[in-house]
């Protein structure tokens, strides 16, 4: 570097002018923040033309970006986990499923041992974390915090008494599936016979799809270094799940909404989640809930980072605010809740849904109609109501 270049350079992020050495401290403070603009050490960071002193958590972030390959948690060696912690079962199961799924070379025969290391799950002998979480006989003992807790509140709030409540464990592929189990025993799904149909046909409130790649988005990608569990929360008018962690950089909630690449924080995980057809590592999980969602006519989901975690809210139909300004009977407030899942409703189907005569089905609907709450479609015979 050649000093005669720089003098009478304004400041910058590379350059600072002191007056004398008598201001020492603060020229090894400005030392430090040049260097951590290009990668070095604490605790100062350049900022435009001045010195800021740099928090323990921003420090930590830049420390993992620089050296992210060596300290992804999911590739670094469980180090209280031997060989005998491996459930030889799952692994078959896994191997059977990738051949099906990705046409995985691996025979389904293979020693633990082979097969841990074909999928680069061994180190020195030593299983990886991404082996316990996935092949684990017992995962949790190692790592607590990758429990699933999932609740059913009464109402709209995260309040006791819950309708239900569980604390999934096992492995991962395991978690998935249970999680998506509870959602959907804690959900309501409709039935019905179409005119001109043999088969009933039925509607979940929420998509099955959507509500599936939001789990699995949430266990691939939380942080196991967090020592908070993923929460699964089902309310009256919606499905919030929140995992430990947020998006990695430079993605941001907005990002989900549009095309975007996949940055995996678990990489060595994401990557068996892909060999089983779980995930397809190609950035559309997010675009794809989005896609379900509208088809059922559903608002768009939530994508939001909250209390140091990401979460994604599933949100079903809302009617007004006011509802209970309006007055409506209890026949009404079953068609609006029917309304809300088949989209349109007939006066034979109101009818029989409430047991009552033509007559009062006309009354009830034209009162919602002038009421605002829903409005015509067809003519004739043919009128069906939507909600407004």
């Amino acid at each position: 570097m050649i000093i005669e270049n720089f003098v009478g350079a304004a400041e910058s992020e590379i350059l600072e002018w002191k007056s004398s050495l008598s201001q020492l401290n603060r020229i090894i403070e400005t030392i430090s923040a040049f260097s951590n603009t290009k990668g070095g050490k604490p605790p100062y960071k350049r900022v435009g033309k001045s010195t800021i002193k740099m928090s323990k958590d921003e420090y930590e972030r830049l420390i993992l970006e620089k050296h992210r390959d060596r300290l992804y948690f999911d590739s670094q060696i469980c180090k209280e986990a031997t060989l005998g912690d491996i459930d030889k079962e799952k692994i078959r199961w896994f191997l059977r499923k990738a051949k099906v799924e990705r046409s995985l070379d691996i025979d389904s025969s293979a020693s633990s041992t082979e097969a841990l290391k074909r999928l680069n799950l061994l180190i020195d002998n030593k299983p990886t974390n991404t082996a316990i979480l996935m092949f684990g006989k017992n995962p949790q003992r190692f790592f607590i915090q990758s429990e699933v807790r999932c609740a059913r509140f009464k109402g709209i709030e995260a309040v006791k008494p819950f309708i239900d409540m569980k604390v999934i464990n096992g492995s991962i592929y395991e978690q998935i599936d249970q999680a998506e189990k509870f959602i959907l025993f804690n959900i309501k799904k409709s039935a019905w016979i179409e005119e001109g149909k043999i088969e009933r046909q039925e509607k979940w409130e929420y998509p099955p799809d959507a509500i599936r790649e939001a789990i699995i988005n949430a266990i691939a990608h939380r942080d196991y270094n967090s020592p908070a569990n993923m929460h699964i929360s089902i309310f009256d008018d919606r499905i919030e799940i929140w995992n430990p962690g947020k998006l990695p950089p430079p993605l941001t909630p907005k990002d989900l909404k549009e095309e975007h690449k996949s940055i995996p924080v678990n990489p060595s995980l994401a990557n068996l989640l892909f060999l089983i057809k779980y995930i397809e590592r190609w950035g559309t999980g997010t675009n794809d809930i989005i896609k379900w969602c509208r088809e059922e006519d559903l608002p768009e989901p939530i994508f939001k980072e909250v209390t140091g975690g990401f979460a994604v809210v599933l949100r079903k139909f809302q009617i007004p605010e006011n509802l209970e300004s309006l007055e409506l009977n209890e026949r009404q407030k079953k068609a609006i809740e029917y309304l809300k899942i088949h989209k349109n409703i007939t006066r034979k189907i109101y009818m029989e849904i409430n047991n009552i005569s033509p007559r009062q089905a006309n009354k009830d609907l034209n009162d919602l109609f002038e009421k605002k709450l829903i409005k015509k479609q067809g003519r004739g015979r043919a009128i069906s109501y939507v909600l407004k």
